[in-house]
């Protein structure tokens, strides 16, 4: 299940029971033709819909369509959003992170940030090899790089701090 807001406004619940969709009580009986380069065709209702998809987030959720010239802003919850907005700890989400450190001893193979960037949870950050194996070390959290550590070709041991943010 799917709680989405649409342009901070209007809410609406989307679920999938089997083959079935439902927005809200009512069971989705429309026709979505994949036109391409992200642009659908949609009939529902007695309706033509063309939808484009003009930016998505899928961190954060949102999705930004034009549907027949129109703009409209979308978010989502899924069910873990809800639930932990239901018990007062929905910024647990968005984590913010302080620094990053070395999972395993290795030597850094290349490093993908630089000083001042901004990332967001899942973007790789720098690969780490140890025995052997390439590991990317991704972002746990949002944040902006405020001092890089380790340089490629470094030797770290586990703990030490690799990449450090504001």
């Amino acid at each position: 299940m799917l709680k989405i807001t649409v342009n901070e406004s209007d809410t609406y619940e989307l679920r999938q029971d089997k083959d079935q969709w439902w927005l809200g009580d009512t069971p989705f009986d429309g026709n979505i033709v994949d036109l391409q380069d992200k642009r659908y065709h949609v009939i529902w209702n007695d309706r033509s819909y063309n939808i484009e998809i003009v930016e998505s987030d899928r961190a954060a959720k949102t999705c930004t369509l034009r549907i027949n010239g129109q703009l409209y802003t979308t978010s989502a919850k899924n069910r873990f959003d809800l639930l932990l907005e239901s018990m007062g700890m929905s910024k647990a989400a968005g984590t913010k992170v302080n620094d990053v450190k070395a999972p395993m001893p290795g030597l850094i193979q290349s490093v993908s940030v630089q000083v001042g960037n901004e990332v967001q949870k899942g973007d790789t950050l720098l690969v780490l090899v140890a025995m052997k194996m390439e590991n990317a070390i991704k972002a746990p959290g949002e944040g902006k790089v405020k001092a890089l550590r380790i340089n490629a070709g470094d030797n770290v041991e586990k703990n030490q701090v690799l990449v450090e943010f504001e």
